[in-house]
């Protein structure tokens, strides 16, 4: 089972586990976890106490022994509401340093599959239209075809049109994207396959490279981001639909 989504949600990979096992036996004895979990002792005390906190595990007292027992797993959207809540109390003095700030022009490097992913969140909240050249199926191998789905689902959430050049490499994954609204593709040959995709918004470029460690450049810069604009007015006028 893919468990990076508890991963985004906070929790450590042992924590993960405790929690996972406690579903899977039920309430149960601390005892009875370790055995299973195969977790050193300390950190099996530290991660449910720490589950306990976060409200994903409860437990009753048999005489002096603990029962734990893991929330079911519904709980997650509640304790995704109190996070939301809880940013959302912070959020307007984030604002205001970003204001202070007062930054025109920017060049990140984000790493790993969580930092390309960041990045991706980043341009699908700009204003303009979300254009894309390269990539190939090594992009859907990393990322996956469902979170490019799903990526594409914000996006038209936000309103923002795309148009994008594909490759005929991973037409049949496009053709289930251009299904979405706001959304045109074009395709050029498979020779035109790539591991990086180029990404252009309003003032931002995003260049994502696809590699067995991945990770992507974000500019902001109104000329940089005009001069690839018009490198992809090109390949668009190449691309056939």
């Amino acid at each position: 089972m893919d468990t990076e989504i508890l991963e985004d949600l906070g929790l450590t990979n042992t924590e993960i586990k405790v929690y996972l096992t406690l579903l899977e036996i039920g309430s149960t004895s601390a005892g009875k976890i370790l055995e299973k979990s195969k977790l050193p002792n300390s950190t099996l005390h530290r991660d449910l106490n720490s589950l306990i906190e976060k409200g994903l595990v409860s437990f009753i007292l048999e005489g002096k022994r603990k029962i734990y027992q893991a929330t079911k797993p519904e709980y997650f959207f509640q304790f995704l509401e109190e996070k939301k809540r809880r940013f959302e109390e912070i959020l307007p003095k984030l604002k205001e340093k970003e204001k202070k700030a007062n930054v025109t022009e920017i060049a990140s490097v984000y790493k790993g599959v969580k930092g390309i992913k960041e990045v991706y969140s980043i341009m699908i909240e700009q204003k303009g239209e979300y254009n894309t050249f390269g990539g190939g199926f090594v992009t859907a191998e990393i990322m996956s075809w469902t979170w490019w789905q799903n990526l594409h689902k914000r996006r038209i959430a936000h309103k923002l049109k795309s148009r994008q050049v594909f490759d005929e490499s991973i037409r049949e994954g496009g053709e289930i994207i251009a299904k979405n609204k706001l959304t045109n593709i074009r395709y050029l040959s498979k020779e035109f396959a790539s591991f990086q995709e180029t990404v252009i918004v309003g003032d931002y470029v995003a260049i994502a490279v696809f590699t067995k460690k991945p990770y992507a450049f974000l500019i902001k810069d109104k000329a940089v981001a005009e001069g690839y604009r018009k490198h992809f007015e090109l390949l668009w006028k190449q691309g056939k639909p």
